[in-house]
C-alpha cells in the first residue's frame, strides 16, 4: 500500500477526519525563503502581540518558525491530520439569552464517564491531549512502516500548520486565516508528525484550490478589524493576532486597551465569529469524535454564572480544559467587560463589587469601565 493511501486509511482508525502528507523545502528554496520573509515581516509587524513563542529566534537570531529545515534539519515531509470538532449547537451569531456570554466552539471539549466523574456526567477534555494520542498511534506504525526519526506537534513546534495543511491538500487558507476543507468546513483541529521520510511523487498531492473567491463575509464581520484581507482572490490570508478577539480573551495578559472592548462582545474565551458567518460551514457536518464532545453548559454560558464561580468551582469546572490555562483571572477580566457590553443594568451591583473590592487591579479597572458602559457617567459605588 501506498503512503498516501496507509494514511488515509490510519488516520482514519485514529479518529482523524482528513489527512495529508507535504514535502519539507531546503532553506534556500524560493518558496522557503518566502514564506520565510512573510512570516518575519509579520512578527515584526507587531501583529504576534505578546505571544512570545512565535517570536523565539535561533542563535543566529533566525525565526524559529519561519523554515522547518532550520530547528529540524533532518525534516523531510509534514504529516498533517485534522480533526472535526463542529458541534450541533448554536452559532455565536446566533439568537441568544440576555446575558449570555460565548465560549470558543473548540474548548467545549469534554469525555462523559471520565475520571472523577459521576454517572452520565462529562469531564473537561483539551484537544492538545486528544489529538496527540492519535498523532502518535499514526508515528508508530509509521517507523514500523520505515526506520525514521519523527516528532509530535499540536500547537507547540516551530511548524506553520496551516501552510503544511495547505500543501499537503488538507484545505486552503482562507480569508479568516483558517484551514478550509471542501467537505467539512473550517472547523478543524490540526496536529502534525514531522518526519525524515521524503515525500515520494506517488504520495505527493496538489495543494487544495482557493476557494474564497471574492468573498469577504468574515473580513465585514469581524468587530475588531483584525482580518487584513480584501475581496481580490490573491488578496493576502492574513491576521493582525493583536487584534483578534480570541487572542485578546485568551492569551492577551493585563489590561485590554478600551478601544477593544465594546467590540468584544460577549465573547469571554475565544471568538468563532469569522467561522460562523463563512459560506463553507453552512453544511459543515457535526464531528463525532470521542473525548471531542460538547459540554451544554458552556454554550451560551450566563455571565453571572461564570462570574459566581471561586477557585475551587472554576477548578471543578476547568481542569483539564483550555480554559484552565488562561485561568479565572483573565476569564474574569473578560466577564467583566461582557457584562459592560450587554448593558443589562442586574450586573451593576456585582461590577461595583468588583471595582470596589477585587484583589486585581485589572479587574477592578475594568469593572469600571464596564459599570460605565452601563450606566455612562455614573460613579461606582
Amino acid at each position: 500500500m501506498g503512503l498516501r493511501d496507509w494514511l488515509g486509511e490510519r488516520s482514519r482508525e485514529a479518529g482523524f477526519d482528513a489527512a495529508g502528507v507535504a514535502g519539507v523545502g531546503g532553506t534556500d528554496e524560493p518558496a522557503a525563503v518566502e514564506e520565510a520573509r512573510r512570516f518575519s515581516a509579520w512578527v515584526e509587524a507587531g501583529r504576534a502581540g505578546e505571544m512570545e513563542y512565535l517570536k523565539r529566534r535561533d542563535e543566529a537570531g533566525t525565526l524559529l518558525r519561519g523554515g522547518l529545515r532550520g530547528p529540524m534539519p533532518w525534516a523531510r515531509s509534514v504529516v498533517v491530520c485534522a480533526l472535526n470538532y463542529n458541534a450541533d449547537a448554536p452559532r455565536s451569531i446566533d439568537p441568544a439569552p440576555a446575558g449570555a456570554g460565548w465560549i470558543g466552539r473548540y474548548a467545549w471539549s469534554g469525555r462523559r464517564g471520565g475520571e472523577g466523574a459521576g454517572d452520565g456526567a462529562m469531564v473537561a477534555t483539551d484537544y492538545h491531549g486528544e489529538l496527540l494520542g492519535r498523532l502518535r498511534a499514526i508515528e508508530a506504525g509509521l517507523q514500523e512502516r520505515a526506520a525514521c526519526e519523527t516528532r509530535c506537534y499540536v500547537d507547540t513546534g516551530p511548524v506553520l500548520e496551516r501552510s503544511f495543511a495547505a500543501q499537503a491538500g488538507v484545505g486552503w487558507i482562507g480569508k479568516n486565516t483558517c484551514v478550509i476543507h471542501q467537505q467539512l468546513g473550517s472547523w478543524l483541529l490540526l496536529g502534525v508528525i514531522v518526519t525524515s521520510l521524503p515525500v515520494a511523487a506517488e504520495a505527493a498531492v496538489l495543494a487544495a484550490p482557493d476557494r474564497c473567491g471574492s468573498c469577504t463575509r468574515c473580513i465585514d464581520a469581524c468587530p475588531t478589524g483584525a482580518l487584513l484581507g480584501s475581496s481580490a482572490p490573491d488578496a493576502p490570508r492574513e491576521m493582525d493576532a493583536s487584534r483578534c478577539i480570541a487572542y485578546l480573551t485568551i492569551e492577551k495578559k493585563g489590561a485590554i486597551e478600551e478601544s477593544l472592548r465594546a467590540p468584544m462582545g460577549r465573547q469571554v474565551f475565544g471568538c468563532d465569529i469569522c467561522q460562523d458567518v463563512c459560506p463553507w460551514n453552512r453544511r459543515a457536518p457535526v464531528g463525532d469524535a470521542a473525548g471531542m464532545e460538547a459540554r451544554r453548559e458552556l454554550v451560551n454560558p450566563a455571565l453571572d454564572w461564570l462570574a459566581a464561580m471561586d477557585g475551587r468551582e472554576f477548578k471543578r469546572r476547568f481542569k483539564g480544559s483550555p480554559l484552565e490555562r488562561t485561568g479565572r483571572k483573565r476569564l474574569l477580566r473578560n466577564v467583566a467587560i461582557a457584562m459592560g457590553n450587554s448593558g443589562e443594568e442586574r450586573f451593576v451591583a456585582q461590577l461595583d463589587r468588583w471595582a470596589g473590592e477585587a484583589s486585581d487591579e485589572v479587574l477592578r479597572e475594568s469593572a469600571q469601565w464596564a459599570r460605565g458602559r452601563i450606566r455612562p457617567g455614573s460613579v461606582s459605588g
